[in-house]
């Protein structure tokens, strides 16, 4: 693999490392599920992602299971784990990627000053432990990236020194983190084009750049270091990851195709799968695209300017430098309606980039009939809706009944029943409006420590039949989780988004399903 990895370098190839699996998914609020990681996997691997960074394997056994599942399950795409820089890790992520048709081992250590502080290790000890688990690494593993964690603000001298280590004890990858997003354009170029020039054995290695978005220089950081030498771009679907997010794939991917006059290069990414993996990720990490989210945001290609629509209709180049096609967004918005079958949802959800299996199909058709009874005409934007809910059946909690009572005079008042692990709660409680009352009610029925950060609605689609995005996210003990969901009755919509985000602090306690005995949250019937 490693000398396919510098065939294609050679040939002008960039290769895409996606990392939203681990990297993104370390955005406080955005853990996925086992099957919702399995399922990101599978998409990366069929858009022709080259590396998919599926975890750390050593964090949790759901880290490892999902790790070790997607190496095995993987048909192309290199499978990679995340190890620090100790034996313990190394081999736990090689148990864990090993079975994968091209496994990778990534591992790191921080060598800047701040984070050589932090396991008080000098410059000669740390250079000692990277030599050890490097070739320990390799020794395993034929195809193994190192990174020097903030690479960019690491002493020059140092930083050849630690690179020029891991080279030698058999480092196939070196990948340069600009871990807080500090570097700039120019300098990101520069860093690359010196390694390559002063570094001993850089031509029998690809070098790599994995940016962060603090400055909102991600993309061009990355863009830059590759026309400094490197050919390998550590990105994110939708530019998840922590603090401000990281290098977002659809970003790089476009740009490199769109102005390849300057940036001669290619990437194996089929572009038009951008738009279903983008909206499934947002689905499942509870994060939405901002409006304005270059490439993949609903207004990205939308146009309201009288100058801006009358150049389109004559020429859409006018103010188009791409096909809303070629990211994979269907040219027109057909609505279905309430007699609409099978075969037309299942062609809408095609064009929309969902391929849902027959069971699938049927339970989002009968949500979509719900619907449509309810709705004069049901457009893509609510389509993708209901997919979003899709699998709320295998949740913990469920919203079984709610009806709320409100007006000019107050309290209002909720009415709910959840089913908690098969069992039914219920109860009656007041709030300062409908979503209060309905949030009182959940917190009688479910009995927990956390704190609501977040309460976001937004309209799906025009008209005071519109489903409402509801955005919760909660916090307790540090541990942030988020819930998403849409519903033509934003109350409904709200309590579904604070379930979903209650299902989730269950994982992030460790609670793994119904089948586990172990009730970490605690739950009355106070009817």
């Amino acid at each position: 693999m490693t000398h396919q990895d510098l065939k294609k370098a050679d040939d002008g190839r960039v290769l895409i490392f996606d990392t939203t699996l681990r990297d993104g998914e370390q955005s406080p609020g955005a853990t996925m599920s086992h099957r919702e990681k399995l399922e990101i996997a599978s998409m990366l691997d069929e858009m022709g992602v080259d590396i998919i960074e599926a975890g750390f394997p050593i964090a949790s056994e759901g880290d490892f299971a999902a790790v070790s599942e997607i190496a095995r399950n993987t048909k192309n795409a290199t499978i990679c784990g995340l190890a620090r820089a100790n034996l313990k890790d190394i081999d736990r992520c090689w148990e864990a990627v090993k079975h994968a048709n091209s496994p990778r081992i990534h591992t790191f250590i921080g060598t800047s000053p701040l984070h050589r502080a932090i396991p008080n290790l000098t410059q000669d000890e740390m250079a000692e432990r990277i030599h050890e688990t490097v070739t320990h690494a390799r020794n395993l593993c034929e195809n193994v990236q190192w990174s020097p964690m903030d690479a960019t603000r690491t002493e020059w001298d140092f930083l050849k020194r630690t690179v020029e280590i891991a080279i030698r004890a058999g480092a196939t990858t070196i990948n340069i983190p600009d871990t807080v997003g500090y570097t700039a354009p120019a300098e990101s170029a520069e860093l690359i084009r010196r390694l390559i020039a002063e570094i001993e054995g850089a031509e029998d290695v690809i070098f790599a750049t994995h940016c962060h978005n603090d400055l909102g220089m991600a993309t061009a950081n990355s863009l830059a270091a590759v026309d400094g030498g490197a050919r390998q771009i550590e990105c994110t679907i939708n530019g998840l990851g922590e603090r401000a997010g990281n290098t977002a794939l659809e970003e790089v991917v476009m740009a490199l195709r769109v102005r390849n006059d300057i940036m001669p290069y290619s990437t194996g990414v089929d572009t038009t799968k951008i738009m279903a993996i983008s909206r499934r990720v947002a689905t499942v990490s509870g994060f939405p695209v901002q409006f304005n989210k270059a490439i993949v945001g609903k207004n990205a290609f939308a146009h309201e300017s009288g100058i801006h629509q009358d150049g389109m209709l004559k020429n859409a180049e006018t103010f188009e430098i791409m096909r809303p096609a070629d990211v994979g967004l269907a040219g027109t918005s057909l609505p279905l309606g309430k007699h609409s079958g099978r075969a037309a949802l299942r062609e809408k959800l095609r064009t929309l980039g969902f391929d849902v299996a027959d069971n699938q199909l049927n339970d989002i058709f009968v949500r979509f009939k719900e619907l449509a009874d309810r709705k004069k005409e049901v457009f893509d934007e609510d389509i993708e809706a209901l997919v979003q809910a899709q699998g709320a059946g295998e949740e913990t909690i469920q919203l079984q009944h709610l009806r709320v009572v409100c007006g000019t005079e107050g309290p209002q008042t909720a009415d709910m029943t959840l089913l908690i692990d098969g069992e039914q709660a219920h109860t009656e409680t007041t709030g300062d409006g409908p979503v209060d009352a309905a949030f009182n009610a959940l917190k009688a029925l479910v009995s927990h420590d956390a704190k609501l950060q977040l309460y976001q609605v937004s309209a799906v689609t025009e008209g005071t039949d519109a489903q409402a995005t509801v955005t919760v996210r909660l916090e307790e003990d540090g541990r942030i989780v988020t819930g998403q969901s849409a519903d033509t009755d934003t109350v409904v919509a709200s309590v579904r988004a604070y379930v979903s985000a209650l299902n989730r602090l269950l994982v992030k306690r460790g609670r793994t399903g119904p089948g586990n005995d172990t009730k970490v949250i605690s739950y009355r019937d106070v009817s």
